[in-house]
């Protein structure tokens, strides 16, 4: 074999034993971070108490804000939750992906009930990522895995940020590059007849409701969530933001949409300067955490079209833009 293959087959081995070690740890009660489509998630074992305890610890998450349990398959996700015709439908049409299904829980399920928040629901989702997908096969339980940072803070895209806010709680960290989408999953109640978006994310309202033939009721915020990513501040940088900016005030920086943009001297950073969702959406929490890092004050905000993954887009800006207790 010539160098280049050798170091193909090096990384390769490299990423088997990171992948048995993480699983490992993950048996054992430790914590893991790892990638997927959407951000770091920070697992540990959804049927053991401890390790769920140590994740709502190490983010200083309220103990009455459930967590999304990531499963390898549809079987497994099943073997937790009640699955009624209209969540089948949607479990067909994006798992593995950017889907997070909250459906009636299985008297029977192994997961934690400090997992759930002690609700007769559970949140499931199973990720598209390769990296997530071998994690879990090989972990062979239900993994807890909110976003792998400090509670109400903006939400890790690389393993760097992951490092930087909880590194020494982790058993092993796994570094599988920036994450494609860049906002979290979409979540979908499925616990009667009547679908509920109860968080908008990673696939569009319009795409769900093509599916299913109908309009999602929308679920909004609460003080005690039934899912993650319900509480109204949420996903914030220190700066506050000013949202629907159409000019820059004097010490403020600026978080700009599309190819026209006002007058600026000062940080900026443009989701996309083409005006295209997607990238904006991958680029969101990253750019959020660059201008923090100039340690300004304030950030205008650009206004962002509120179709597609722009309602993920915004939802996101306007919890990070709320009053913060």
């Amino acid at each position: 074999m010539n160098n280049s293959t050798d170091q193909l087959e090096a990384r390769r081995v490299a990423r088997r034993k990171m992948i048995s070690d993480a699983a490992a740890a993950l048996r054992d009660g430790g914590l893991v971070a790892f990638p997927t489509e959407t951000v770091y998630g920070l697992g540990g074992d959804a049927t053991n108490d401890l390790a769920v305890t140590r994740i709502f610890e190490v983010k200083g998450r309220p103990r009455f804000n459930p967590l999304i349990m990531h499963v390898a398959s549809l079987e497994q996700a099943r073997a937790h939750g009640v699955f009624n015709r209209v969540a089948l439908k949607l479990a067909e049409a994006f798992m593995p992906g950017a889907l997070t299904l909250v459906v009636p829980r299985r008297p029977e399920s192994a997961i934690s009930l400090l997992a759930t928040a002690g609700l007769d629901t559970v949140a499931l989702r199973m990720p598209a990522h390769p990296t997530a997908r071998a994690l879990l096969k090989a972990a062979t339980v239900p993994v807890a895995a909110p976003s792998a940072n400090k509670s109400g803070s903006v939400s890790p895209t690389t393993a760097l940020h992951v490092a930087e806010q909880i590194g020494k709680e982790l058993a092993v960290l796994i570094d599988g590059g920036a994450c494609r989408i860049g906002l979290e999953s979409t979540i979908v109640a499925c616990v009667d007849d009547a679908p509920v978006l109860l968080r908008p994310g990673g696939i569009a309202r319009e795409e769900i409701e093509r599916v299913i033939g109908r309009r999602l009721r929308d679920g909004g915020s609460s003080v005690k969530p039934s899912a993650p990513g319900q509480l109204a501040s949420h996903y914030a940088p220190n700066a506050i933001l000013r949202l629907d900016a159409q000019t820059v005030e004097p010490g403020e920086a600026l978080l700009a949409f599309g190819p026209k943009i006002p007058e600026h001297d000062g940080p900026m950073r443009n989701l996309s300067p083409a005006g295209e969702l997607p990238e904006a959406a991958a680029n969101l929490f990253a750019h959020l955490r660059a201008l923090d890092a100039e340690d300004v004050g304030r950030i205008a905000v650009m206004p962002v079209p509120a179709f597609g993954l722009g309602e993920a887009i915004n939802d996101r800006l306007k919890r990070a833009a709320a009053p913060r207790e």
